[in-house]
């Protein structure tokens, strides 16, 4: 699945990747799936892209979209040591040199050498045959043989993501209210990883009815359909006026980043989850005096 440009993706025949440095391994994909972001970026969200490899070698051949899933390990690096050929492995959706500045203060994301969320951004990705995985050693997991392959897709991004951008950043603890807006597979992530802190209020928005009864079955206390009300008038009376200690954005765009400021009490924490393409208003004359 190769993305060219903006709506502009196609099924492709490619050679299969090769080893580019010794901590690298070559992974046969068994599962993958489609995130949010690959269809932000098909959308024309990431014109970096095409930006990025035009600046670097003066020509873009497409890029190999997907950042996530499962695999057997078909060839490894000469310095890999943590992994062999024959494992079936969990993709995490960063990768990280483990080594770096920002690596060991576990800001796995901000990678100073060249990982992060490069996957189907700034390398070919997941959403093929054959993948070319970097500093594999610090960027593999084995799948358990008792967890089913479905569930080690989750594990590669929607769950950690969920709960560690959304929940440990959020802060959340035992008798906050909290809002979470989007009801995505990353927002019900973070919705089912929250109540691991004991919040005393869960409310989910979203636009998706669907969704949204799902997201009650699953622990919220609230739902909000945003398309049919005011989810900022109705996050405040449900909280009596005071708003929120964590709102959670959970879905990488500026309406609903706008909830989430509108809705956080003083002292309280606006966790961003959602990937932006474009930068977003911060309303610091309601913010400033709150967080």
């Amino acid at each position: 699945m190769v993305y060219y440009g903006e709506h502009d993706i196609r099924f492709e025949e490619r050679a299969k990747p090769q080893l580019l440095h010794s901590g690298d391994v070559i992974i046969r994909m068994i599962k993958t799936t489609i995130c949010g972001t690959d269809l932000g970026i098909l959308k024309g969200k990431n014109p970096e892209i095409q930006e990025t490899a035009l600046k670097k070698s003066g020509s873009f051949n497409g890029r190999t979209l997907g950042h996530e899933g499962i695999g057997v390990i078909e060839e490894t690096g000469s310095s890999v040591s943590n992994f062999k050929k024959g494992d079936k492995v969990i993709i995490s959706c960063i990768s990280r040199c483990g080594t770096c500045e920002n690596c060991q203060k576990q800001l796995y994301s901000h990678c100073q050498n060249g990982g992060g969320w490069i996957m189907g951004y700034m390398i070919d990705g997941t959403q093929a045959e054959y993948i070319r995985v970097p500093y594999a050693d610090n960027s593999l997991y084995l799948l358990p043989e008792n967890l089913s392959e479905d569930t080690g897709v989750l594990l590669s991004d929607a769950l950690p993501t969920g709960h560690e951008i959304g929940v440990l950043n959020g802060q959340i603890k035992p008798g906050d209210t909290i809002a979470i807006v989007g009801a995505g597979p990353v927002g019900m992530s973070c919705l089912l990883t929250s109540q691991l802190y004991s919040p005393s209020v869960i409310i989910m928005i979203d636009m998706d009815d669907n969704r949204l009864a799902m997201a009650k079955e699953i622990g919220a206390n609230y739902t909000i359909n945003s398309g049919k009300e005011d989810a900022i008038t109705k996050v405040m009376e449900l909280t009596r006026q005071r708003g929120v200690d964590c709102a959670v954005e959970a879905v990488g765009i500026e309406p609903a980043w706008n909830i989430c400021q509108n809705i956080i009490k003083e002292g309280g924490h606006l966790a961003n989850v959602g990937v932006h393409g474009k930068s977003v208003n911060f309303s610091v004359e309601k913010l400033w005096i709150k967080t």
